[in-house]
């Protein structure tokens, strides 16, 4: 009798541990992204040419996220180096610094990745990432027409592309919708 008590505490301890572990699925992982290839297939966006030395400017996209993830790391590619490229992460809504960062573009026509910690990002929030460069790529259709915004690229809608001469930090307030002036994106890991 003592046997068989001790066999079942043994069976069901065996089973609680079991349906525990069952209960306790891992969480899934989601592949990082980086949305700038699709959103230029998208808008059609296939010719390319260099700006140099070409005035300074704000300029970058709106975007949002249609699901709650973080921005990982800042990427940027230009024409020409610049050591001390300044990035902004912007409040669509409010229009204020959310994060600025100091990408290093040590060589030309080169794709930088620039690490960051992880800033979340909320689904359907609206950000802009602009940079402040005289250095450029313009990117637009061969027939110079608008793109159609939203832009769906992966996860990010891009909203509109927008800019503002000067070197000042602000948020920039034309729009333009048959170009864009970059390489600048970013990567992003969705969390849930």
């Amino acid at each position: 009798m003592k046997t068989i008590k001790i066999l079942s505490g043994a069976l069901l301890a065996i089973l609680a541990i079991s349906c525990s572990s069952d209960d306790s699925k891992p969480a899934p992982s989601y592949p990082v992204e980086n949305p700038l290839e699709s959103y230029y297939t998208q808008t059609g966006f296939t010719t390319s040419s260099n700006f140099i030395n070409s005035g300074s400017y704000e300029f970058g996209l709106a975007f949002s996220p249609n699901v709650k993830g973080v921005m990982k790391a800042i990427t940027v590619k230009l024409p020409d180096a610049n050591p001390a490229l300044r990035v902004t992460i912007w409040d669509y809504t409010t229009k204020e610094v959310i994060k600025t960062e100091t990408v290093n573009v040590a060589s030309a026509n080169t794709l930088v990745s620039h690490p960051i910690s992880d800033l979340a990002l909320e689904k359907d929030k609206k950000y802009m990432i602009t940079m402040n460069s005289n250095d450029w790529y313009k990117r637009n259709k061969a027939d110079n027409t608008n793109a159609t915004y939203p832009v769906t690229a992966g996860n990010i809608n891009f909203l509109e592309y927008r800019w503002l001469s000067g070197t000042t930090q602000t948020f920039p307030t034309t729009v333009s919708a048959n170009y864009n002036a970059g390489d600048l994106s970013f990567d992003f890991k969705r969390t849930e």
